[in-house]
């Protein structure tokens, strides 16, 4: 998983050049949810060098003149992964590639598509997150997964983005792509596919991985209401299986948020400091998530941060 820390530093729309051998790695093993609706899974994980990064569900859909790419995957060996699965089924174009949001298990193989030229698609929020966080995304990671791990990757910049809502056409496939309120991130995009109905919700919905709140806690709740609304069969979440029924799959994270919310702000009430609130609030849901430990109190946080000034 992405380290989410915010640092000062310029965005670096730069192609690193990956060592021959580098991505000597197969196909990424995809599965079709819906017609011609493919994912790969995501493990859950924090990002190593054993996993390339591909820790994320990330996919592709094939319409009948073009391609459209959600999310990249953690590294630019993991798009390539990706990319090889997509040429294995189609040589059509790949006219676009969605990035859901600014973390790095979702955006860091973005380079390995710069060839096909698509029109890269993001948040109205995502070019200044990226800005903001984007070296030290690859810095941080680098040191953490090391060099080889992350050979080619960089920040690639979305060339068109998203302040509200847009479709595309991908023959035949209508995509709906609609921008978020502060919730997961500030920079939040979700993508319908119209003919199967399938949302592709990127990290918005979390199943088995703890929900990782790097946004607005009060916000996040507020749109997965608006989610409920979205005439989806199925849903694609950022991390889980992939694919769960809609609007059920928001069930287990819904539960998670609005117990941490009560904890906190019970705590809150009763006057306990930050440092003791954020070790007890959403304990009780301990069982139910993997990587538990590794995120709740970073949420805890968060969400203090946010509710103490209600």
């Amino acid at each position: 998983m992405p380290l989410f820390f915010a640092c000062a530093a310029s965005l670096l729309p730069v192609v690193l050049a990956a060592p021959a051998g580098a991505c000597d790695m197969p196909p990424a093993k995809v599965e079709e949810v819906a017609d011609k609706v493919f994912v790969r899974p995501g493990v859950h994980a924090l990002m190593t060098a054993q996993n390339r990064g591909g820790i994320a569900n990330i996919g592709f859909v094939i319409g009948a003149r073009a391609v459209a790419v959600i999310d990249t995957g953690g590294s630019f060996c993991d798009g390539v992964a990706l990319r090889a699965a997509i040429r294995a089924r189609t040589d059509l174009p790949i006219r676009y590639v969605v990035n859901t949001h600014v973390h790095p298990d979702h955006i860091f193989g973005n380079a390995a598509f710069l060839p096909d030229k698509p029109t890269f698609i993001g948040h109205a929020r995502l070019t200044p997150a990226l800005g903001e966080r984007g070296a030290h995304y690859l810095s941080a990671n680098r040191e953490r997964m090391g060099a080889e791990a992350l050979a080619g990757t960089a920040v690639v910049p979305p060339g068109r983005t998203v302040a509200d809502r847009l479709e595309i056409d991908l023959g035949g496939r209508r995509l709906v792509i609609r921008a978020h309120r502060p919730a997961h991130t500030d920079n939040d995009l979700t993508v319908l596919d119209v003919e199967t109905a399938t949302l592709w919700t990127g990290d918005l919905v979390f199943q088995g991985h703890l929900p990782v709140l790097d946004g607005s806690l009060r916000g996040w709740l507020a749109v997965m209401e608006e989610l409920k609304a979205i005439p989806a069969a199925r849903a694609v979440p950022g991390h889980g299986p992939p694919s769960a029924p809609w609007p059920a799959a928001l069930a287990p994270q819904e539960r998670y948020l609005r117990r941490l919310a009560a904890d906190l702000r019970a705590r809150i009430a009763k006057g306990e400091d930050i440092t003791t609130a954020v070790t007890r609030a959403g304990q009780s849901e301990r069982a139910n998530w993997e990587l538990f430990d590794e995120f709740n109190t970073r949420n805890a946080t968060a969400g203090f941060a946010e509710l103490e000034w209600e």
